[in-house]
This record gives C-alpha cells, sequence and structure tokens, in this order.
C-alpha cells in the first residue's frame, strides 16, 4: 500500500520533497533545506518508536535540491547586489 499512497510517511518529508522539486525557482530553495533537515531528524526519531515514518529518499531529494537551489540563489544575489 506504500507504494500507492502516503501511507506512513513523514509530512515533512513530503513537503520536502515537494519544496526540492519546486527549488529550481530559487525562492522555495531555503525552505527545502529547513523541511528536508526536520524531516530527516523527524524520520530518524521514529525509528526508536512503535509508529516507524518512511519518507527517507523524499527528505534527502529535498535536502539536495534545496542546498543547490540555495547556493544558485546566492550567487544571483551576490551578482545582483554587489557585483
Amino acid at each position: 500500500m506504500r507504494l500507492l499512497l502516503p501511507v506512513g510517511r513523514s509530512v515533512w518529508a513530503i513537503i520536502a520533497g515537494y519544496l526540492g522539486l519546486f527549488s529550481v525557482t530559487l525562492v522555495l530553495a531555503p525552505l527545502a533545506v529547513i523541511c528536508g533537515a526536520v524531516a530527516i531528524v523527524d524520520i530518524q526519531k521514529s525509528k526508536s518508536g512503535t509508529k516507524r515514518k518512511y519518507g527517507l529518499g523524499r527528505a534527502i531529494f529535498g535536502l539536495i535540491m534545496g542546498v543547490l537551489g540555495t547556493v544558485v540563489l546566492a550567487i544571483v544575489l551576490y551578482d545582483h547586489y554587489l557585483g
């Protein structure tokens, strides 16, 4: 069932995945980094509990895309204001 519906996935991981997908707009990239980091911590904490959460791939995707988008955003802002 987990393959078809996001059952048992961390809400933070789902949010991070979508923000990572839309981080190409550069505005949402820093939010993707924050949500990706929170999602990874949330998933790691749930491993010790009875209800395990999934979605580590989405969280990592959101984190990586958010970091890449944030770096590009920083370069664009640096070039625009200080360049």
